[in-house]
């Protein structure tokens, strides 16, 4: 069996991290899959997705800082919407994830959830979900 959902989400600034866990969990219960693999995917050349820490917040800040000073905003980059490290950043969080599920449950760490990343907000973005399994 295939599900496929399609979400939206207001960013709320120029870049963040957005814990979309909750939303995922919920298209797994709901479902009558018990055992499969969803796929969790942004369909955005300047937005991506990662799985990292949920206990700290400072952790997000860190990453957003750490991806600040790997890519700078340079005024030599060619792209005309100004918008270059966002590509960039994109490309280094990559645009999906994967999770097992078994017995209804997305297999994620302790302190692990999912995370929509922005890096050229504020915007509406669409994040797409596809749960296989039995």
């Amino acid at each position: 069996m295939i599900i496929s959902k399609r979400l939206s989400i207001h960013t709320p600034k120029q870049s963040c991290l957005i814990d979309i866990t909750e939303s995922i969990k919920q298209i797994v219960e709901m479902s009558t899959i018990e055992n499969g693999q969803i796929t969790v995917f942004v369909p955005h050349t300047t937005a991506g997705i990662t799985i990292n820490e949920n206990a700290d917040p400072d952790v997000l800040k860190d990453m957003l800082y750490g991806l600040s000073k790997i890519v700078p905003n340079d005024v030599m980059f060619k792209h005309l919407e100004g918008n270059s490290t966002a590509h960039i950043k994109s490309s280094l969080m990559g645009s999906s994830v994967t999770l097992l599920v078994v017995n209804k449950q997305c297999q994620l760490g302790v302190w692990q959830s999912v995370y929509l990343c922005e890096f050229d907000g504020p915007r509406v973005r669409e994040y797409q979900i596809q749960l296989i399994g039995d």
